[in-house]
């Protein structure tokens, strides 16, 4: 009598990995960088090129420590880069992050600044800034709800939005935002 006459062989299904929060490593760059070539659906292949040149693997060789890797069966599904700037030992700085479109409105984003907060807040870090570009009503919506005060501006963007006038360069207009954290105690 062979097993198939007793009926199907057992299978060991595994459940999915669960989401997990870690720091980056510099081997996270290539991943990053085609997710930031893919997540962004609404922008041409060129502009997609030009975001993820915002991400040179420098950040994950000198500042992966303080950026965040959300990740699960299928890979990089978030990340944030942020440092800790030398030059404003009271503040940290969220340079980038993105959310795979799948978990987008899930509390991803969320989760990956409240643990940037907590690190920062815990290296005794005061203060959090961000910039965005003043067509990313999204992410200015995104900031505004976790607590980001817009900065004054010299001039003033779509919603009437405060912009910074060629802050990255002529015709690149951002908009500043700050946090301020709560340094606790423990």
């Amino acid at each position: 009598m062979t097993a198939h006459q007793h009926g199907p062989l057992p299978t060991h299904q595994h459940a999915p990995l669960p989401a997990r929060l870690r720091p980056a490593e510099p081997g996270d760059h290539a991943a990053i960088v085609a997710a930031v070539r893919t997540w962004w659906t609404d922008r041409s292949p060129a502009e997609m090129r030009e975001l993820s040149l915002l991400l040179p693997k420098l950040f994950l060789q000198f500042f992966a420590r303080t950026s965040l890797v959300r990740e699960d069966a299928d890979g990089v599904r978030a990340f944030l880069v942020g440092f800790h700037p030398a030059d404003h030992p009271d503040e940290a700085y969220i340079h980038f992050v993105g959310v795979d479109p799948a978990l987008r409105g899930q509390g991803a984003g969320r989760e990956l600044y409240e643990a940037f907060f907590r690190e920062a807040a815990a290296a005794g870090r005061t203060r959090v800034r961000s910039v965005t570009s003043p067509t990313n009503t999204r992410s200015i919506a995104f900031h505004r709800a976790l607590g980001f005060r817009l900065q004054d501006g010299d001039g003033v963007g779509p919603d009437g939005v405060p912009v910074h006038k060629d802050y990255d360069g002529p015709g690149l207009d951002r908009v500043c935002f700050l946090r301020t954290l709560t340094v606790t105690d423990d």
